[in-house]
Formats: C-alpha cells, structure tokens, sequence
C-alpha cells in the first residue's frame, strides 16, 4: 500500500468516527416537542359552561292541599300575596261538623252528671252496707252504675276530640311563609281530600339548579366562582358559587336552549347559590360559567 492510499484510508477512518459520535449525542439529547403541542400543554382550561333554572331551597316551596272532602266557602288569598306561617288560606264547610261537636260536648256534661250521681249514690250505699242494712249486692249494683258513668264519659270525650279534629282540618293553614304563587281553586268547589288549594314559596330562599355535561365533571368542585347570565336581562350578570356537586350523574331534564344540543346526554346536577341580590324569578332560565377547578 502506498502513502497515498494510507493517507485515503486514514481520513475515512476519521469521518466514520466523527459521524457515529455526532450520532450518539443526538440519542442522548431529548427531543424539544413542536410549537403546537408546547402551546396545547400550557393552556389553561376554559370555564365550564351549563344552562340551569332557579328554583327554591328544598323546603321552601309547598303545595297545601285539602285534608278532607268539603265544598270550599271561602279562600283568602290571592296570588302574589305574603302570607304568614299559620295564617288561614282557605275553609271548608263545618256546620254539620260544628252542630256534631256541640252535640259530643252535651253527652260529656251528661256524663259527669251520671258520675256525680253514681258517685253520691255509692257513697250512700257504702254506709248502708257498714250498718248491713243492705245486701252486698247492692253495693255492687251501685260500684257498677259509677264505672258506666265514666266509661260514657270517657267515650263522649273522645268522640269531642274526634270532632274537633275533622273541625280543625276545615281550616287550610299556610304550613310557612312566603308568597302564594299559585291559587288553584276558587269558592264554591268541592274538594277531595289531598287537592290542591295553593303553592306557597320563600323567594327569600332562591339558588339554581344547573345541569353541566358529565365531561366536565373534572373541572367542577364546590366554592367554584360562577358567572350568572339570563336572556331576558340582556348585558346583566351576576355572582354565584357552586354550592354542591352531586356524586352521580342523571339524565337531563331542562330542554337545551340550543336546539343543536342533544336531549338524552346524561349530566352533573350541578347547585349554585347566589352571592348577590338579583331580580331573578322563580323558574327563570339561566346560562351559567363556572370558572374551572384547579389542577
């Protein structure tokens, strides 16, 4: 071989060595990811977006509904109308009830005029016995007339008590207070036992129940800030917080406003309360964005 082709093979060798070493720092370096996935890591989730409608803390809204059969004589509210706990509402026809209880009341004066009787009665005859001017069996006689007289009493009495009751039920009471938002029924009806005779709401007691899609179940925890919006106070918003997040998802019950959006998605029944005074009505629909939770 001559110098020359050494000299040849030598650079060869040298540019061999060189490649694989620049090969080996290229494995040991990490790869830097693309411009798009950087940004798409660094990206901070969006609020979650939900449609809700406000409606009252459990418990204050009732229906009050008739607890016997009865023409209704007279109902006094109106809708729109405070009224108080307690406060009467509507009543229904009691004079045959009425006239039965003073006749309930007159059997129970009897009685315990039989008893006062039975009782002197007795007392005589026990004195008549110690002298043995009668026969035990009197004695008897007269112990069994005071224990009939009070039996009679005791039934009249519960018969007063049953009156009263069935009474007191012709009375329809407001069972809280509040505002009646809806009067059903109108003097003169008869009722069944059980119907409706007026809804009453605390709108002192408002929050909303929002429905978000189950796929932002991540983004959704208690305390969460919430934007408040309604179509019809448009460029309004309000402050609420997320005030409970259920543990199971359910199926959807508010119809979507978008009419794009499908109707049997299964969602988070999400409830929001309010963290300012709103002119907000009972039943409003409203569009929610609940800023999202942290990672």
């Amino acid at each position: 071989m001559t110098k020359k082709q050494v000299a040849v093979w030598t650079l060869a060798g040298a540019g061999l060595l060189g490649a694989t070493m620049l090969q080996a720092v290229g494995a040991s370096t990490p790869a830097k990811p693309a411009p798009d996935k950087l940004a798409a890591a660094n990206l901070v989730p969006g609020p979650v977006a939900a449609e809700g409608r406000v409606v009252t803390y459990p418990g204050a809204e009732v229906v009050v509904g008739a607890e016997r059969t009865g023409r209704l004589v007279r109902i006094l509210v109106e809708e729109g109308q405070l009224v108080a706990r307690g406060a009467l509402l509507a009543e229904l026809e009691s004079d045959e009830l009425r006239a039965s209880l003073i006749e309930a009341q007159a059997r129970v004066a009897e009685a315990e005029a039989e008893i006062r009787l039975a009782e002197s009665n007795l007392k005589r005859r026990r004195g008549l016995a110690e002298q043995q001017i009668i026969a035990a069996h009197d004695l008897d006689q007269a112990n069994r007339d005071l224990e009939i007289a009070v039996a009679r009493r005791d039934t009249a009495r519960a018969t007063v008590t049953r009156y009263a009751a069935q009474l007191e039920k012709t009375r329809i009471l407001a069972p809280i207070a509040g505002t009646v938002i809806l009067r059903h029924v109108d003097a003169g009806e008869t009722l069944e036992t059980g119907a409706k005779v007026a809804t009453l709401a605390d709108l002192q007691r408002l929050r909303i129940e929002a429905e978000a899609d189950e796929a932002d179940a991540a983004g959704l925890k208690p305390g969460a800030p919430v934007t408040i919006t309604a179509e019809s106070y448009p460029g309004q918003a309000w402050k609420g917080s997320v005030e409970e997040v259920p543990d199971s998802v359910t199926l959807r019950r508010l119809k979507p406003q978008d009419p794009a959006r499908p109707t049997d998605t299964r969602i988070l029944a999400v409830k929001v309360a309010f963290a300012e005074a709103t002119p907000l009505k009972l039943g409003t629909t409203v569009e929610l964005q609940i800023a999202p939770a942290r990672r």
